[in-house]
């Protein structure tokens, strides 16, 4: 089951997004989780503040990949994917 987290990790119900104090919301894979985050910020930071290397990660808004430069806000909607290569 996903957890929806705040910054404060306190867990919530997946769908419950936070509408009275809004923050970002982040999908992470691996494992798979719900967290919210307080923007503004880069992506970089952002994947900074998860303990995440920039380069083994892509950063989604929507259905657009970012830049690690980009700023993002707290209404948008981020996943974290790992990149994955094979051969």
């Amino acid at each position: 089951m996903h957890a929806l987290t705040r910054c404060a990790l306190t867990p919530l119900p997946i769908g419950r997004w936070n509408t009275y104090y809004p923050l970002m919301h982040v999908q992470l894979n691996h494992p798979s989780r719900l967290i919210e985050i307080k923007g503004p910020k880069r992506a970089k930071d952002l994947l900074r503040e998860l303990n995440l290397l920039a380069e083994a990660h892509l950063v989604i808004r929507g259905d657009e990949l970012v830049t690690e430069d980009e700023m993002l806000s707290d209404k948008d909607q981020i996943e974290i994917r790992p990149v994955i290569s094979g051969g």
